[in-house]
């Protein structure tokens, strides 16, 4: 088993006060950033007052203080638009190879960042039910079904005519899910053949998404590296804006959100995971901020 380095933090403890200073849309000012950990940016309910340094440990140097970070005027929350309900981002007809089972499938928004798979024209000569699932790596025909994914659902078995439709919620983030999978989903083994056996996979389709981009009024630029924000951009939009940037060493947050003017408030809008950051808000060195609002769930 490989062995799991630990990440250190690499900057700053937002702090209680900080929080009322991001409702506020102040930028945060800084502690000290001279040791490791590095202590973050902090904000005081007035900007104008000099900051406080951190009492640092036996092992850690003293050292000056960052310089504040300018205060700004108050910012708009941080927003964007989900995809209209009702929008089809992707669709096919789906037939197996033997041709027991034909249908049409749609992948339509329901408006507040989540789909579902509609099916329509289900027909299935095979005598078994069956189910579809969707996934990211798509398995092979025979293969058998273990994991079943997002939006698993029962189509139906054998039938004289087209099924009624029926859909499926699939959640919040669609564009991992590249193969609808239908398979057989009886019971037992006894008296099907080996092929039509449970979780046996009937056919495999490839899901092609076009998703509209969304409405946002978060859109970082790249100011270029700088004292306390000195990090890499690690990847770019189509449009060729930043899209991620690795956390270099001494970064504090208000100062990474100022390199790319947006607000601290839009930086952890960004990064709802969290992943950056450790227990107490410091920022991982080396970890990867997210910067494009179209990755967030769509």
């Amino acid at each position: 088993m490989p062995v799991r380095r630990l990440r250190r933090p690499a900057t700053a403890l937002v702090s209680a006060v900080a929080v009322v200073a991001i409702l506020a849309g102040c930028a945060p000012t800084a502690a000290t950033a001279g040791s490791r950990p590095h202590r973050s940016a902090t904000a005081t309910a007035h900007p104008t007052s000099s900051p406080t340094p951190a009492t640092p440990t036996p092992s850690q140097p003293t050292s000056s203080p960052p310089p504040a970070t300018p205060s700004l005027p108050p910012q708009p929350a941080p927003y964007l638009t989900p995809v209209p309900a009702g929008t089809v981002v992707a669709q096919g007809d789906v037939a197996s190879p033997k041709g027991s089972i034909h249908f049409h499938y749609r992948m339509v928004s329901n408006g507040d960042n989540t789909y579902s798979a509609q099916y329509s024209g289900f027909t299935n000569t095979a005598p078994i039910p069956v189910s579809v699932t969707l996934l990211e790596v798509p398995p092979r025909v025979g293969d058998g079904v273990v994991f079943h994914g997002m939006g698993d659902h029962p189509l139906g078995g054998p039938t004289t005519s087209p099924a009624a439709p029926s859909s499926a919620n699939i959640g919040a983030a669609p564009a991992d899910l590249v193969a609808l999978v239908t398979y057989s989903s009886v019971a037992s083994a006894d008296g099907v053949p080996v092929e039509l056996g449970p979780g046996k996979v009937l056919a495999v389709d490839t899901v092609r998404w076009s998703v509209p981009t969304r409405e946002t009024n978060v859109h970082p630029v790249d100011g270029g590296a700088r004292p306390l924000a000195g990090g890499m951009v690690t990847a770019t939009t189509p449009s060729g804006a930043p899209a991620s940037y690795r956390v270099g060493h001494g970064d504090l947050p208000g100062y990474v959100a100022e390199r790319f003017g947006i607000t601290l408030q839009d930086l952890l809008w960004l990064n709802p995971s969290q992943a950056a950051f450790d227990a107490q808000g410091n920022l991982y060195e080396d970890a990867i901020l997210n910067l494009d609002p179209e990755a967030l769930p769509r």
